[in-house]
């Protein structure tokens, strides 16, 4: 079984991390949207509050899971089964930042392959952080963040 695990801390998502997961279902089994637990880092909104808003927003797609982890990336995907990790690239210093990430997840990994793929056009200048100003700011986010949560971030 094919098994990817596209970590984030989605805070919050954002309509280019749905589209990535989607262009990517026919390259896997299961695709696990998994959010990672830093505890040195500030969020805007809880964990509860973003694993509900990945479950609505992928609760029709029978191959995806939602989960969370603590630590290296690399051992959850060993400790799950999983043998591939999913990214998306925005721009160059997205690359030069993920390409250095996903040797050393390649090496403590054993093998841990990592699959980019290159956002497209209408969402490569949508970020969880330019999102995350735009709510502390006041401004409306909708047109960055899927339907499902809308709602709830208002």
């Amino acid at each position: 079984m094919k098994i990817a695990v596209f970590p984030g801390s989605f805070d919050p998502i954002t309509n280019g991390h749905v589209d990535l997961v989607k262009r990517a279902l026919p390259l896997f089994d299961k695709i696990i949207v998994s959010v990672g637990i830093n505890t040195q880092k500030k969020y805007l909104f809880s964990l509860e509050e973003r694993l509900e808003w990945l479950e609505k927003v992928f609760q029709n797609e029978p191959k995806v899971e939602v989960d969370s982890f603590e630590n290296l990336t690399a051992n959850y995907c060993n400790r799950i089964g999983a043998r591939y990790l999913l990214r998306g690239l925005r721009n160059g210093s997205d690359f030069d930042y993920e390409k250095t990430i996903s040797q050393m997840n390649n090496i403590i990994g054993d093998g841990l392959e990592t699959i980019f793929l290159i956002s497209r056009p209408q969402f490569s200048h949508i970020s969880s952080t330019i999102v995350r100003e735009i709510i502390k700011g006041g401004a409306d986010a909708d047109a960055f963040i899927p339907k499902e949560i809308k709602i709830k971030i208002k």
